[in-house]
């Protein structure tokens, strides 16, 4: 079963991020409806995904929340195929533990940045959904545990090198960074993605092309403008 789903996440450059049969107390509300014995974590690493996301309905429709609305479509699509579910990271509250999800079949660590970082892909990669399975997947692969890249990393470029220092060991600085943001519109941070997490070492080869990563910074820039708006 996980080479034909596999075969078809890769229709849309999906991956299947990690696979472990779960116990009760480590699903939500959702086991109520549904009887999960299995979950599969299904992302994106790098770039890869988004010639094709970039033709989507989603995409070009205009409207809010497209990668999210694509996920949601395309998730349902292969979960109905498979007889499973799907649930979302961006579904809630309460929202589902996918990084506490994810820790059980690969390696992700917490970045001195906050982003879940990998020993393989750095910080430029994501879940975009899981599916749970009603039976219990045999002959697992065994998780390879590898340390956090983090922890030998000295110099920390990643808590220096933004120009307002809106990262630091205290955590993350929203205002300091929309600010910033705000009155350099066609700035390297705006049209290139963050420049202090693309000074990151870890996983270079995977860091998001200038298209990609200026449609994030673009989604942080509204979300945050619709914050500040809400509050005034």
């Amino acid at each position: 079963m996980l080479e034909t789903l596999e075969k078809s996440l890769s229709e849309y450059a999906l991956l299947n991020r990690g696979v472990f049969n779960a116990s009760k107390n480590e699903l939500t509300e959702i086991s109520a409806t549904f009887d999960a014995q299995s979950i599969v974590m299904v992302g994106v690493a790098g770039s890869a995904f988004w010639p094709v996301f970039k033709k989507s309905q989603e995409f070009l429709d205009g409207e809010t929340d497209p990668l999210d609305r694509w996920s949601k479509r395309i998730g349902d699509l292969i979960a109905n195929e498979f007889s499973a579910q799907a649930v979302f990271p961006f579904e809630g509250p309460p929202y589902h533990p996918f990084i506490t999800w994810a820790k059980h079949c690969e390696t992700v660590h917490s970045s001195k940045m906050g982003f879940s970082i990998h020993p393989e892909y750095g910080l430029w990669h994501a879940f975009r959904f899981a599916l749970l399975f009603p039976t219990k997947q045999q002959n697992l692969k065994a998780k390879i545990s590898n340390e956090n890249p983090c922890l030998n990393c000295a110099d920390s470029p990643c808590l220096t090198h933004c120009p307002v220092n809106a990262y630091s060991e205290k955590g993350f600085d929203a205002d300091e960074c929309f600010d910033y943001l705000h009155q350099h519109e066609q700035g390297e941070c705006r049209t290139q993605g963050c420049i202090a997490r693309r000074s990151c070492p870890e996983g270079a080869e995977f860091r998001y092309i200038p298209e990609h990563a200026e449609f994030h910074m673009n989604a942080f820039y509204d979300s945050q403008k619709l914050r500040r708006d809400n509050k005034s």
